[in-house]
């Protein structure tokens, strides 16, 4: 008996998702995940506070699927999320910072890792992370077995502080943190694959980690809210780091 074209490419996810189980980490228990909306979108991304529309969104790996926003557009982020959410409400008004935040939130399956960098004055943020350039599941789930085409700007869940599971703020001086912008935006444009177990979204964040000199966890397919605590308990929860030792 043959079977139908739908059985065929059923049998065929069901034996990538097997293998991903070997490479990568297993997805965790549904409770402890949501579906966060993704924009697919490439290079570094500018966000404004705003009241975005709601979008609702389908599963696609660590990123669901959502409509696309134009490259370097602004997005509006939710009224309840400020560039610096772990800080006060200060009476005076604080010498601005430069910052690069590590952060990790919730998504289908393992979770997602990226960063948020920009200065505390300013109500907007950059994101970068690295994530599968596509809307379809096939390509992330062959991305388990062969690295597929990847962007590296903002995906929707980014921004919404209901999605943040993990994060980990570290500011830097003017000339430092000009530094590191560019090298973010080098790796932006040097990573054009992802891979779930050589090269994810939590090797992405690692290499931005240890540019700026920060011990990283020895393992890049941890959970990525894993990951970023114990990045935070190796360094100490130091809030601040210097470069002038780098080359």
């Amino acid at each position: 008996m043959h079977n139908t074209a739908h059985e065929v490419l059923h049998r065929a996810l069901v034996g990538f998702c097997a293998v991903a189980l070997f490479v990568g980490l297993g997805p965790r228990a549904p409770g402890a995940q949501e579906v966060a909306p993704r924009v697919a979108n490439a290079g570094q991304q500018m966000l404004t506070v705003g009241d975005p529309e709601p979008q609702k969104a389908g599963i696609v790996g660590e990123h669901p699927k959502s409509a696309a926003a134009p490259a370097h557009e602004p997005q509006k982020l939710p009224p309840s999320v400020t560039p610096h959410p772990s800080e006060g409400k200060p009476a005076k008004k604080p010498r601005p910072q430069y910052y690069v935040d590590f952060r990790a939130r919730t998504a289908a399956s393992y979770g997602h890792a990226f960063v948020w960098y920009g200065r505390t004055d300013q109500r907007e943020v950059e994101v970068a992370g690295l994530h599968p350039a596509s809307d379809n599941a096939i390509p992330y789930v062959i991305g388990h077995l062969l690295p597929v085409p990847a962007e590296t700007g903002a995906s929707y869940g980014d921004l919404d502080e209901q999605y943040l599971t993990a994060h980990y703020r570290v500011y830097l001086s003017e000339p430092d943190a000009q530094r590191v912008f560019a090298y973010i935006r080098h790796l932006q444009g040097s990573r054009p694959l992802w891979n779930a177990a050589v090269y994810n979204c939590v090797a992405f964040v690692r290499d931005i980690a240890r540019y700026m000199g920060l011990k990283t966890p020895l393992l890049h397919t941890m959970y990525p809210d894993d990951w970023i605590n114990e990045l935070r308990e190796l360094n100490g929860g130091r809030t601040s780091v210097k470069l002038s030792s780098l080359p």
